[in-house]
């Protein structure tokens, strides 16, 4: 697997996270096993923009769901991480959108253990599948594997999740605009990437910073795997962050975007 540029060198003793090049998804190698990881995956988004837009489109289920094991078959993770949203609908899951889950799930459990960290979409997506041998629901606010955290983002993260190398969330569906020579624009989706202080998660733990287990972590926010699901426009001014913690808990003049190919666009508020 490439190593997107820096993201993780051979010179980089912590952790890496290898965005897979081209896809909104990144492997991750622990002490114990290699993790698939991908985020806002908002099955069934097709109904939900219907009622909550008037807008019609086609379902992309099944090519969500290809894009999706040709991931697992490209990694051969030992684990799949969903970073929240695995599921659209927010009052719960029916329809056409349970279909989608079923489906997926089904087919991913026989391949591989998936690990979800439940995010504000996900009502009632983690308690369907729980009684499955394969399947690990975690709290939304994060979980750690060895030194990565992984959380959805929607809430703070918990103190285990911020206690490792690197902090990984979705939530955000970060995205740049782009202007060409002649006042074109266009959006792509993006990784977020900078380091985190501390100071901003002491006072919500409502405790001195010498008190955290701090490990100057990075943080990665992973770009929506969903391509209809909008995203925050990282570079727009008066665009905010949806994650309560962002981006004040950012160190911001470190904080960089890349788009899914690779590209290193550097500091993302100046993209």
């Amino acid at each position: 697997m490439a190593d997107l540029t820096g993201f993780g060198t051979g010179e980089d003793p912590k952790p890496t996270v290898e965005p897979i090049p081209g896809e909104p998804a990144a492997a991750v190698r622990t002490a114990s096993e290699s993790v698939l990881v991908v985020a806002d995956y908002h099955a069934g988004i097709e109904v939900g923009l219907r009622y909550e837009r008037g807008v019609e489109l086609e379902s992309n289920a099944d090519l969500r769901r290809v894009r999706l094991f040709g991931l697992v078959d490209r990694v051969d993770p030992d684990r799949l991480v969903v970073l929240g949203d695995l599921g659209h609908r927010v009052g719960g899951v029916d329809g056409a959108e349970a279909e989608e889950l079923d489906e997926l799930l089904g087919a991913l459990l026989d391949r591989v253990r998936v690990t979800l960290l439940p995010g504000n979409h996900d009502t009632d997506v983690g308690e369907r599948f729980a009684a499955e041998e394969r399947f690990t629901l975690e709290a939304g606010a994060g979980t750690r594997l060895d030194r990565v955290g992984f959380a959805h983002g929607h809430t703070w993260p918990s103190r285990e999740a911020l206690a490792g190398d690197v902090l990984c969330i979705g939530h955000e569906h970060p995205a740049v605009r782009l202007e060409d020579s002649v006042g074109g624009g266009r959006k792509e989706r993006a990784w977020l990437r900078g380091p985190l202080r501390p100071e901003p998660f002491a006072t919500h733990f409502g405790i001195d910073v010498a008190e955290l287990a701090w490990a100057d972590p990075e943080l990665v926010v992973f770009p929506a795997f969903n391509n209809r699901s909008g995203g925050t426009w990282v570079n727009v001014e008066g665009q905010g962050f949806l994650s309560p913690f962002l981006p004040d808990a950012l160190v911001d003049d470190r904080a960089e975007a890349y788009l899914l190919d690779g590209t290193r666009l550097g500091p993302y508020r100046s993209v």
